[in-house]
């Protein structure tokens, strides 16, 4: 697919003076700026019989009240070849009965639409229910601004939570400064300040905010309020000045018409800064909880203002945490308080405005154009596909791209004299979390992995080191393994957690059968023993799982130890009982809800069947890793691993980020084992592709692994590649990548051994 090119923005009237267009033509300009290469261009909706005067990005204007337009807007977006139409929708900017006009647009358009939803509301009417759902179900992605939209957007309108990506509205990226630099510069030397800013309308609050003045000052005297806007356009259409004459009304009646100053006018961004720079104060004292978003809110918290609100939505989450202040709606006793509390001290005052400003900077509008942009690919790659799948022509058969060479060069920069880092920052060793043992466990695992033919073993002296570690990290006091260890070779625990401790069962085990070294698996084989009594007491599935894919490796090498053989058994059939009694028809598996490394546990179990010639344990591993890959296999056909969002829910569709390498590695080598068991070659099919999504056949078409250096970045998030490149991930990568290059060298048309089935399957 050829790169992202050209980009159109749907917006409304009045540049950079109403809040969606100010929004959309910031976010048009910050995506221009980091992506110089992207053609970016403006449809804008028009009030009924005016053109306005747009910067040049702006290609076509439209009235927002004549629906042959709306067509025609389409028609041009078509023929102008954009690769991505973002709607900035909001109700009351589009013509038609609640904004209906813009689905006409939208059902002619044939390139994705990203839809970005300034308003999602709790309890719309029937007509506005009907609207946003034809908006939702013709945009490829939702973006909102907050979590309350996102969880309204899944609850009431059932919209897929894979469709949905919250990003914080942006906000200019200044400076932290005081106030007395932009005082001095606007006449307010002196003075406490307190700041709102906006298109004037009832629902503002700006009435509680002048019967609070009062009781300001009485402990801030020469405070001042300054409410800055002109009124609202569609209030000035409709009754011309008579809203803001009654706000004057109040202000004489209260008696602080010293006080509060109304600054009738439109401003610039420039300008807007500068008032917001020269506050003591911001507040936001809107009357209705179902504001979903506040540009206003976002610039005076990214300025480093301290905010006083109303507990409106979008408020309520940016300013928790004590990042701001909330009061109850319409209380101006209590918002006269707060903020009387905060002129009255300096130090709470500044602590506020610190917080918030260092919590902002991922808010900027260069971060915003980045997440926006990874959205527009990922929406234009998913459309693309929904091309292909519906039209007439026979699609190529699709081909996995091949295997590459092992590279180790990252996972020995990895290494030093004691072990395997855990993380790094970038591809950076990271020594400030040391080690752990799941991590050499895992090392040793490659080791044994790297010494099928055709492979280059690892040098002699890295698995001797990983060896060592796992020795170091048994404690006899306790009968476990040890997990984490300090950079400077401290133990930072006595015993380390029961899946860690199987991990490395299973490690010892493999390296027991499978390592190079005659001395060093009797040394693999002597610990295995002595640690595995202490795996019979575990409550934790996948540490039974763990050891059992040990215990296979182990008994295949020490066939005469029958209590190896019970264990076997034992742990085997405890996970035979939690599959029976959580399985159901709808939810084939052994715990309520999916965690992480799950395929293992249908793994466990089918090595196990084929070891001890066990049907029903195949029968149940097989069963249960269908069931799982219908969990992670997008619409599209590509593999989704299980993301870690949705980690602790109960029965639920799995989230969808993060996705991490490990999920991808236990599901190659669970697929592989059902392809040994069963011997139906979409086994290997769906091994394939589950390796494809290191290489990029993955939600966001980006590729997790470096081939040159063998490195792997540890994860997806919703919009990127997590770049960090720790032990786990190149672990995950190069071991997957093992077992496919040993299973490019089956001969496919060699059908591998079937094991025993139950009567009647």
């Amino acid at each position: 697919m050829t790169p992202l090119r050209r980009l159109a923005f749907i917006g409304n009237s009045l540049p950079r003076r109403c809040g969606i267009a100010t929004f959309t033509t910031d976010l048009q300009q910050a995506i221009a700026t980091s992506r110089q290469d992207l053609d970016t261009r403006i449809v804008a909706m028009t009030d009924p019989g005016q053109i306005y005067d747009y910067p040049s990005s702006v290609a076509l204007q439209i009235r927002d009240d004549n629906i042959e337009e709306y067509a025609r807007a389409a028609d041009f977006l078509n023929a102008g070849r954009f690769d991505v139409v973002c709607l900035q929708h909001e109700f009351g900017i589009f013509g038609g009965e609640a904004g209906a006009h813009i689905l006409t647009l939208l059902s002619r358009l044939t390139v994705p639409v990203v839809t970005t939803l300034h308003t999602v509301l709790a309890k719309p009417t029937a007509v506005q229910r009907a609207v946003l759902n034809g908006i939702v179900e013709a945009s490829s992605k939702i973006v909102v601004m907050a979590e309350k939209a996102r969880d309204l957007l899944r609850s009431l309108y059932h919209v897929p939570d894979e469709k949905i990506e919250v990003i914080a509205h942006g906000i200019p990226d200044v400076a932290f400064s005081g106030p007395d630099a932009a005082k001095a510069k606007l006449g307010f030397v002196g003075k406490p300040v307190i700041l709102t800013f906006g298109l004037l309308s009832p629902n503002k609050g700006i009435e509680v905010m002048i019967d609070a003045m009062p009781s300001i000052l009485k402990r801030r005297p020469n405070a001042v309020y300054v409410v800055l806007g002109a009124t609202h356009p569609n209030l000035v259409r409709d009754q011309g000045e008579a809203y803001r004459a009654s706000l004057i009304a109040r202000v004489r009646e209260a008696g602080v018409e010293e006080h509060v100053v109304f600054l009738d006018r439109f401003v610039d961004q420039a300008t807007l800064l500068e008032f917001i720079s020269m506050c003591d104060v911001y507040v936001t004292p809107y009357l209705n909880e179902a504001q979903m978003t506040s540009g206003t809110l976002a610039y005076s918290f990214g300025v480093g203002r301290p905010v006083v609100s109303t507990p409106y939505w979008h408020a309520h989450e940016l300013l928790a945490d004590g990042r701001g202040v909330l009061v109850p709606f319409g209380d101006a006793a209590a918002t006269g308080h707060e903020i009387a509390q905060l002129l009255t001290d300096d130090a709470r005052r500044d602590a506020i405005c610190r917080r918030a400003y260092a919590v902002s900077r991922t808010m900027t509008w260069e971060r915003a154009a980045e997440r926006y942009v990874s959205v527009f690919e990922n929406a234009r790659q998913g459309h693309w596909l929904k091309v292909v799948a519906r039209s007439n022509i026979a699609a190529p058969e699709s081909r996995s791209p091949a295997a590459p060479d092992v590279q180790i060069a990252h996972f020995l920069a990895m290494c030093d004299d004691t072990g395997l880092f855990q993380h790094a920052v970038h591809s950076v060793p990271d020594r400030l979390h040391g080690y752990c043992v799941d991590d050499n466990a895992r090392a040793l695992l490659l080791a044994c992995a790297l010494n099928n033919p055709g492979e280059q073993r690892l040098p002699e002296i890295l698995t001797t080191r990983f060896a060592a570690f796992v020795q170091h990290a048994w404690n006899p006091d306790t009968r476990r393994f040890r997990n984490f260890m300090g950079f400077n070779r401290t133990w930072l625990e006595g015993s380390g957690s029961e899946d860690s401790h199987g991990r490395t069962l299973w490690a010892l085990g493999e390296c027991a059968r499978r390592d190079a070294n005659p001395s060093r698996r009797r040394w693999a084989a002597a610990l295995f023993a002595e640690a595995l009594p202490t795996a019979e007491s575990f409550h934790s599935p996948r540490a039974w799982a763990f050891t059992l894919l040990g215990l296979d490796a182990y008994c295949a090498m020490a066939p005469h130890d029958l209590h190896a053989r019970e264990v076997q058994l034992f742990l085997a059939g405890r996970l035979m009982s939690i599959l029976a009694s959580v399985e159901t028809p709808e939810w084939v598996w052994f715990e309520e809800g999916l965690a992480y490394d799950n395929a293992r546990l249908p793994q466990a179990l089918m090595v196990t069947g084929m070891a001890t010639q066990t049907p029903d344990y195949v029968d149940a591993g097989l069963r249960s890793l269908r069931w799982l890959m219908t969990q992670q296999t997008a619409p599209a056909g590509h593999f989704r691993p299980i993301g870690t969002a949705g980690f602790g829910e109960q029965r639920q569709n799995p989230r969808a980020f993060d996705q991490q390498p490990l999920e991808a590695t236990a599901t190659v080598a669970a697929c592989l084992t059902a392809w040994r068991a069963e011997g139906d070659a979409e086994w290997k099919a769906m091994a394939t592709r589950v390796f494809a999504w290191f290489l990029g056949s993955n939600d966001l078409s980006v590729a997790l692994v470096d081939p040159h250096t063998g490195s792997c970045r540890d994860g997806l998030h919703p919009d990127r590649a997590n770049e960090n490149r720790g032990g786990e991930s190149v672990l995950s990568y190069l071991l997957s990548l093992a077992e496919i290059r040993q299973l490019a060298r089956v001969n496919t048309s060699q059908t591998p051994p079937v094991a025993l089935r139950a009567v009647g399957t």
